[in-house]
């Protein structure tokens, strides 16, 4: 049996038998084979873990907070991968609407649909498609809206936000303490928006960045003054309570005035909507006295140039009136 040599580190030669070489190299075999097993288990283990979360967060997400169950998820997720669904998620969670932005898109799509094809059997083909525009229109005017009175509530809730803060402040608690407490004590929108901001600094963003983002989300010149307020008392590490009672009074000052003028301009915003209103409202009823009128009329181009015309008109009669109406306080 033939053999052959190591050399040790004295010199010395070290013999060994022709079947060493392939034990060792069966042994290594079996070694990697072994690792190569066992890291495939940790890999299945790790990726079966990660689709357990995964699945125990859809199934999270599939009840809305009321406990209502979610609709159209796989239309949802596509969204969540596009710029526009995103956009969309922002501006439904600034807005505080029980829905996803699937749910919204398929119920504007659908109510767009059904517009089209009823404007199209009672009016005219012509006013199918100028229908299912205004449709979207109306649906982003209404996300608009609800995100304003959302801020319209929250700017309500500053006095007593101010107030919250400026105790909590005075009997010696640290700021997120008394984020913390405001959010537990108001009501939505702030106690919402304020959860939001104590979620934050709980997992380690910095006050500045946290209240920043309930800033965006949010706009408002008053929310603007109350985070500036806050941001620079905490950086200077000076008083915050005498800054929050004045500015407490002011809110209040502020919130009075912006319902006088509220007030005062209801006439005008409600002749916004009414002159819109009463064009379509005319057209329906020149279509009633005489059946077919409209289809006739929208069968040749100029009659189409003039509906869509008046239509232009009527948005820019409602554009400026809204302008004009438009009161900063």
């Amino acid at each position: 049996m033939t053999g052959w040599a190591l050399t040790t580190a004295s010199g010395g030669p070290i013999t060994a038998t022709g079947n060493a070489l392939p034990l060792l190299a069966l042994g290594a075999t079996l070694l990697c084979g072994a690792l190569a097993v066992a890291g495939v288990r940790v890999y299945a283990a790790g990726r079966a873990q990660r689709q357990a979360v995964v699945d125990r967060l859809a199934d999270e997400r599939g009840l809305s907070p009321t406990g209502r169950r979610r609709r159209f998820r796989s239309v949802d997720r596509v969204l969540r991968r596009t710029r526009f669904g995103r956009r969309l998620e922002l501006r439904l969670a600034a807005t505080g609407l029980d829905v996803t932005s699937g749910e919204f898109f398929v119920a504007v799509l659908g109510t767009a649909l059904v517009v089209w094809l009823i404007a199209q059997a009672t009016l005219a083909p012509f006013f199918g498609p100028i229908t299912a525009l205004v449709t979207l229109w109306a649906a982003h005017a209404f996300l608009n809206w609800q995100r304003q009175k959302r801020i319209e509530k929250f700017i309500n809730q500053l006095p007593e936000l101010s107030r919250i803060l400026a105790n909590a402040t005075q009997a010696g608690l640290a700021l997120r303490t008394a984020l913390g407490m405001a959010a537990e004590e108001l009501e939505a929108p702030a106690g919402e928006e304020l959860a939001k901001v104590s979620d934050k600094l709980a997992v380690g963003h910095s006050i500045d960045d946290a209240l920043g983002e309930l800033a965006d989300r949010l706009p408002s010149r008053e929310l603007v003054v109350l985070v500036t307020t806050l941001v620079l008392s905490h950086r200077a590490g000076g008083t915050v309570v005498g800054s929050l009672r004045n500015l407490t009074k002011t809110l209040e000052e502020r919130k009075e005035t912006r319902r006088e003028v509220r007030t005062q301009l209801s006439q005008v915003v409600v002749t916004a909507y009414v002159v819109p209103l009463l064009g379509i409202g005319t057209l329906l009823l020149m279509n009633r006295i005489a059946p077919g009128a409209i289809d006739r009329m929208t069968s040749s181009f100029l009659g189409q140039l003039a509906v869509v015309v008046a239509f232009v008109l009527y948005g820019l009669g409602f554009f400026f009136i809204r302008r004009l109406a438009k009161i900063d306080v």
